[in-house]
């Protein structure tokens, strides 16, 4: 597209006063830089994203309290990984991690086990465990508070 030509539609970034660098043919016919406030269909295609990872959360919530799956799937998506990426952060084959899913063999894992997972969601074994914490609506940024 033309540099003039660049949309400059409302977007999430408008509210920072921040602009995003895009690639545009100059006047001259050669690419250049030009600042774009945002533009309609990307804006859509990121808000229908969030609401989608919002919904996998507030899923992945209900089913740990309907002991459904264990917390690990909770913190998964909280943190906007998927299986495999979980599976290589813990060092474990993905097929580990999925039965790890499963209510029964969480409350069997050893401290051992779970404190490789609290540090890859950054949050202590005893939260991790703690199924108490997704009964309270104060759950911040979807991750239950550890004080």
């Amino acid at each position: 597209m033309k540099k003039e030509e660049v949309p400059q539609d409302e977007s999430n970034i408008q509210s920072t006063n921040q602009k995003e660098l895009c690639y545009a043919v100059g006047e001259d016919g050669k690419y250049t830089t030009a600042l774009s406030s945002g533009w309609d269909p990307k804006t859509i295609a990121l808000n229908n994203a969030i609401e989608e990872i919002q919904n996998r959360i507030s899923n992945a919530k209900e089913r740990v309290l309907n002991n459904q799956t264990s917390p690990i799937e909770f913190y998964m998506e909280s943190h906007k990984m998927d299986l495999s990426i979980l599976a290589s952060y813990v060092g474990l084959w993905q097929w580990r991690v999925k039965r790890h899913f499963k209510p029964k063999v969480f409350q069997g894992l050893s401290n051992k086990m779970l404190q490789r997972y609290a540090e890859v969601f950054d949050v202590s074994v005893e939260t991790l465990k703690d199924i108490a914490l997704y009964k309270t609506p104060e759950i911040k940024n979807n991750i239950p508070d550890e004080n």
